[in-house]
């Protein structure tokens, strides 16, 4: 199957709980496009950035989305929720098939520090498989901000990447670039979808692995369904994005082993930074 599509949905959330809002919203792109086979929502919007509402696992939630997956017959990237797992706390995203079986879940690597206190960093990343379809890859929000995580989906075999994120500060504008810069980058689709509401300033964004803006949204909510093209996808890294270059190949061939990377490596640059907290003055 060349053609697959995803519609991005950015919600007005509010704390709390959202999901029946969500079954709202999921049952309304399903029946407007049904074409869609996969929707992905924004991070934490389940409930909120309340912490005290963190689940363990299953859970309401998860019941929640395992349902609506197999109700309307489709891939669910369920933005994110936090999870209480024995004395820690992940920022976690949950896919579900059409069947309503759980693919894969994925843990937040880099938790907004310091803003985003008492979150566990995730330690796997996540790729999963549609049979017929392509690759997918999973990431959470500040993750884009680390090049290394979307390299690595992509050397892992990703070509679209979902994220999920949750954004209403002044950086938003910066988020955009980077989503962009890691889809071409990376030559991989990559779905940045942002909440709005109080759960977000919206401006989601959706590029094409030769770095063009396919959507990007307004403040408010929308629907943004989407048609992955994956012979285009598999083609430009072939042949090189608009037949020029074939940054996956070179970054496979060459031969330099980067020092940021090296066992014991240590910069003297970064040491003097200081701590990790927010800034008082």
């Amino acid at each position: 199957m060349n053609h697959f599509g995803i519609a991005g949905l950015q919600l007005e959330l509010n704390s709390g709980d959202n999901l029946e809002l969500i079954a709202r919203e999921v049952s309304f792109t399903v029946q407007v496009f049904p074409w869609v086979k996969m929707v992905v929502l924004s991070e934490l919007c389940a409930y909120g950035a309340d912490m005290a509402l963190a689940e363990s696992l299953p859970s309401k939630a998860y019941d929640f989305y395992a349902a609506l997956a197999k109700k309307h017959g489709i891939y669910l990237i369920a933005g994110s929720l936090f999870e209480r797992k024995e004395d820690k706390t992940y920022n976690l995203t949950l896919v579900f098939n059409p069947a309503g079986d759980e693919v894969t879940r994925y843990a937040k690597m880099y938790p907004f520090e310091p803003y985003e206190q008492g979150v566990t960093p995730g330690e796997e990343f996540c790729v999963f498989d549609i049979p017929k379809v392509g690759r997918f890859g999973v990431s959470i929000c500040y993750d884009m901000w680390f090049p290394e995580t979307t390299r690595t989906l992509a050397w892992m075999g990703a070509e679209v990447i979902l994220h999920p994120t949750m954004t209403g500060t002044l950086d938003r504008d910066a988020e955009l670039a980077i989503a962009r810069a890691s889809a071409v980058t990376n030559q991989v689709y990559f779905f940045d979808i942002n909440g709005a509401g109080k759960l977000g300033n919206g401006r989601s964004t959706i590029v094409d692995p030769e770095g063009k803006v396919l959507h990007q949204a307004g403040s408010g909510r929308e629907i943004m369904p989407i048609e992955v093209d994956f012979a285009k996808l598999r083609r430009s890294r072939e042949r090189g994005l608009m037949n020029l270059g074939q940054p996956l190949k070179s970054f496979r061939d060459h031969w330099r082993a980067f020092p940021p990377y090296q066992p014991g490596a240590k910069s003297e640059a970064l040491d003097a930074l200081g701590q990790l907290e927010k800034p008082d003055s």
